[in-house]
């Protein structure tokens, strides 16, 4: 299930770059450079209290930001 708290910067096939609600069907903006995406996301998520992904152009997973509750140290 979606977390709608998270936000997520991925690839478009047009080479731009957009920022999108986790479990969303559009995108919430759309940046011509990752990083303006990237940022944007960052400050969504730290809004909700959620987790930022910045997917790259390959698919994976580059970084991530956790803004919430975040246990430190990690139980287990």
């Amino acid at each position: 299930m979606p977390n709608k708290d998270n936000f997520w910067t991925s690839p478009r096939d047009d080479g731009r770059w957009e920022a999108q609600r986790e479990g969303g069907e559009r995108a919430s903006r759309v940046f011509d450079t990752q990083q303006e995406a990237w940022d944007y996301t960052r400050e969504r998520a730290r809004e909700t209290g959620g987790e930022a992904f910045l997917q790259g152009r390959n698919g994976r997973i580059r970084e991530r930001n956790t803004y919430g509750d975040d246990p430190y140290p990690p139980k287990g």
